[in-house]
């Protein structure tokens, strides 16, 4: 019997006003995405302009498009086996539905390390709604709104047509997440499938070395190495930003080029402490193929990531010289 397939998870966070419930029932007004399944994490957050009809269970609602509707419990795990009790086979992907006010981390926790989520489900991108009209004014002055955008893979910029400069938003966008691709909607008017493609890591977007800073101390920098990293320095290099910067440490994802896989980088990619085990491409998805890291954190020095690697290569090389030599000597004997 074949492998039951993943189905990708679709998490929509943004400030409060920036247009997340326009652009959902956008996704499901589209017939090719009436097999969805919405989970909210606070209930009349959504609003959605359905009718809906109650379940046996107040927790699942079925939408009259055809999709269904699961708020949050306390735990995203029951959430999700709730949800896949009750609507087993009748839903094709998950679209997740922050409030305006959340901090993306713990879902992102819920889903990159429960196995119960994982052994069916995958989270396809993180994707994060903007407002042109009021955006720079809340990354200015929220706290939530900065931790939103430096979390996403992916930026959609709504209600252009209400302000079409968006040259102050874009550049506040630019330093706390250089890397994140930028898209932009008018009344949620998207292609679905452009939101649901896997974000992976885009190494054109991060070909440059770059530091940027923002208020309250966000900061993000491209970490860039010419030669080959060490396995054992990947390792310690991730063990260390979790241990020394713990919540403080909001995203890392990128590509490594590693000696000991030639040809073949690692796609890197962790939320605060967590770290995903490394995905190994077959081969690298563009020309560039030097190590890049994206780190963005909190209050962390903006220099800290590309010193502490530099440390750890300096230390594992030292320490892999001085084994040969001794492994050299033996052999003269």
């Amino acid at each position: 019997m074949g492998r039951a397939a993943v189905i990708p998870v679709l998490l929509v966070t943004g400030f409060l006003g920036s247009g997340k419930t326009t652009l959902i029932r956008r996704i499901l007004a589209n017939p090719a995405f009436a097999r969805s399944a919405v989970i909210v994490n606070e209930w009349g957050e959504i609003g959605l302009d359905h009718d809906l009809i109650a379940s046996a269970d107040e927790t699942m609602l079925e939408l009259s498009t055809g999709c269904l509707c699961c708020r949050v419990s306390s735990d995203l795990g029951r959430t999700f086996a709730s949800l896949a009790g009750k609507g087993a086979g009748r839903y094709d992907r998950v679209l997740i539905e922050t409030s305006g006010l959340a901090d993306p981390a713990p879902i992102l926790h819920g889903l990159m390390m429960d196995r119960a989520i994982r052994s069916g489900h995958a989270l396809s991108s993180t994707l994060t709604v903007v407002d042109a009209r009021n955006g720079a004014a809340s990354l200015a002055r929220h706290p939530e709104a900065r931790r939103q955008v430096a979390f996403a893979d992916r930026l959609l910029i709504t209600k252009t047509d209400l302000a079409p400069d968006t040259s102050a938003l874009k550049s506040a966008i630019a330093e706390l997440n250089p890397d994140a691709e930028r898209l932009t909607a008018i009344r949620g008017e998207i292609a679905p499938e452009m939101l649901f493609a896997p974000s992976g890591f885009d190494g054109a977007r991060a070909a440059r070395p770059a530091v940027a800073a923002h208020g309250e101390g966000i900061t993000s920098s491209v970490l860039i190495r010419e030669r080959p990293v060490p396995a054992l320095a990947l390792i310690l290099l991730l063990q260390a930003l979790a241990e020394y910067c713990g919540r403080r440490l909001l995203r890392v994802k990128g590509l490594v080029d590693v000696a000991e896989q030639p040809g073949r980088p690692a796609l890197i990619h962790g939320v605060q402490h967590v770290f995903e085990p490394p995905e190994w491409l077959p081969a690298w998805p563009v020309e560039d193929r030097r190590t890049r890291l994206v780190v963005i954190g909190d209050g962390i020095p903006r220099h800290f990531p590309a010193r502490l690697l530099a440390a750890i290569e300096e230390e594992v090389l030292e320490d892999a010289a001085r084994d040969a030599g001794g492994v050299s000597k033996q052999n003269a004997r």
